[in-house]
């Protein structure tokens, strides 16, 4: 893997710029335009405060977040943007940890599904295309008769940089 390649599956661990979080919260309101839902005051803090790190963030984190920046809300109005949001696609849900990321893919019109690498040693998440996983569990289900209900793939390891500092 190229170093390129490890910086843009995983990026570092500082916050991103003032000016790619914008583009970022510019990408999720036209999610949320194109889809013809409101992109409300609530909705747009609890995204920010989602994409300001590049690892997973859970509600109370978000809550405690939002409160020590002057906005002070009850959980339920938390939990029901974070619905909002994840219904619009722009932020995904690590069930191992409840706890939320936002998308980082740019184009969500390939039908193709990623699978989630947490890094268990930064918390780093990163989506990579997952399709022909999802493939092979659709196909062996099939062979079982079976029907899945798999909707991620989520997978803990170390990230190239933290499995860097752990041989170094």
């Amino acid at each position: 893997m190229t170093e390129s390649t490890v910086k843009s599956h995983f990026p570092g661990p500082e916050q991103p710029s003032a000016k790619k979080l914008a583009q970022t919260v510019e990408r999720a309101a036209k999610v949320f335009e194109d889809k013809n839902l409101r992109f409300t005051t609530l909705r747009q803090k609890v995204f920010e405060e989602i994409a300001a790190t590049h690892a997973s963030i859970g509600a109370y984190e978000i809550l405690a977040r939002l409160a020590e920046k002057g906005t002070r809300v009850a959980p339920i109005s938390i939990y029901r943007a974070i619905d909002a949001l994840m219904d619009a696609g722009v932020i995904h849900r690590l069930e191992s940890k409840n706890a939320f990321f936002a998308c980082r893919r740019a184009d969500h019109t390939t039908g193709r599904r990623p699978i989630f690498l947490s890094c268990e040693g930064c918390g780093a998440v990163a989506e990579v295309d997952g399709q022909d996983i999802f493939d092979l569990i659709g196909e062996r289900a099939q062979s079982a008769k079976f029907t899945p209900r798999v909707k991620f793939v989520e997978v803990q390891g170390l990230c190239p940089r933290c499995a860097t500092k752990k041989d170094g």
